[in-house]
């Protein structure tokens, strides 16, 4: 069964809210790595249903050069192998070569007979919708994500609200025109 990207969209969320990690300004990728690791059961839930732990640092190696995947999660219901990738900053168009790289790798190298193709997950501090789309990032299974490591205040929330707002309302009018 092969999923639309709609639905495999559905199965992930944006933001994370990773508050539970108790991490403050001023921390490094190793340190949300080992925070989630030292939280994993809180990370999970946060993730949603599906989702079981399969790597930390998942290890590969491309013409003698190491490179490792922040995460390595299966998601049961989807069948399939998710990788993440955590950013500190805001997403850049590189991160998703790099995580087309790891993508193929795990197909090639990991991926079982019954499973789907693997997808990805690039959790950033801040997304940049724009670049986001122009890639057309979900047409190569791969998903961006802002995490936040504490509440944002109630007129960034509202921002944010009225922005997915607009979005939406502009997604719908599109689909409407090509009807």
């Amino acid at each position: 069964m092969v999923e639309t990207e709609l639905e495999i969209q559905a199965s992930f969320k944006d933001p994370y809210f990773f508050d539970f990690l108790g991490l403050k300004d001023g921390y490094l990728e190793n340190d949300l790595e080992a925070a989630i690791l030292k939280e994993l059961e809180h990370f999970i839930l946060e993730m949603g249903k599906g989702f079981a732990f399969v790597a930390r640092q998942k290890r590969i190696i491309l013409d003698g050069k190491d490179f490792k995947i922040d995460l390595l999660f299966f998601h049961r219901k989807l069948k399939r192998l998710v990788a993440i990738d955590l950013k500190l900053g805001k997403f850049e168009a590189s991160h998703k070569g790099q995580m087309e790289l790891y993508l193929k790798w795990l197909n090639k190298h990991e991926r079982q007979g019954d499973e789907e193709a693997p997808i990805g997950l690039i959790l950033c501090a801040e997304k940049s919708n724009e670049q986001i789309e122009l890639l057309e990032m979900g047409k190569d299974g791969i998903m961006v994500a802002e995490y936040w490591t504490e509440l944002p205040s109630k007129n960034l929330l509202e921002q944010k609200l009225q922005q997915l707002l607009i979005e939406a309302k502009a997604r719908i009018e599109h689909k409407n025109l090509m009807k």
